[in-house]
């Protein structure tokens, strides 16, 4: 018999993550989550991972773009984190007052996050009520400085050392 969800939630709370904003731009549309489901895939060719519930917004606007973004959110960006988990609804301006820069997309990245990965969609799994949305990454960018925001136990830690 499969673990209940609750069980399964609970236990998932001792893996430590870090926090990624997904965001993507379909026209005149821009919009983006808090993610902490992402992974490296491969080098050659370079490809990531992101895990997004089934209906989001920002899923949808993925599959009708054919783009997303990430942006690994530095240690002090834990506000801009709780605004998009869904403090500001979908409806509203989650980007207002929020200093965003691009790559080659032409994909929003939010300034001060560590790193940027900016994807071009080449597969969707879809996995239970989740998608995986497997991206190529078409440019990257990294600061060489600064603590990632770390997730662990429902709430956001700081790196020790």
């Amino acid at each position: 018999m499969p673990v209940q969800p609750e069980t399964l939630r609970r236990a998932m709370r001792r893996w430590a993550s870090g926090v990624t904003i997904v965001t993507t731009r379909d026209g005149d549309q821009v919009h983006g989550m808090t993610a902490s489901s992402f992974a490296s895939v491969a080098l050659d060719p370079p490809l990531v991972l992101v895990a997004l519930a089934g209906t989001t917004r920002t899923g949808a606007l993925v599959r009708a773009s054919g783009d997303f973004g990430v942006t690994l959110l530095a240690a002090d960006q834990q506000e801009i984190s709780e605004i998009f988990a869904g403090r500001i609804p979908d409806g509203q301006a989650r980007f207002a007052g929020i200093t965003t820069e691009t790559l080659e997309s032409g994909v929003p990245f939010i300034c001060g996050g560590l790193a940027y990965f900016d994807c071009r969609l080449v597969q969707i799994i879809p996995a239970g009520k989740t998608n995986l949305y497997l991206g190529e990454v078409q440019a990257a960018w990294d600061r060489e400085d600064g603590e990632p925001l770390v997730y662990f136990n429902r709430d956001y830690q700081e790196l020790c050392g």
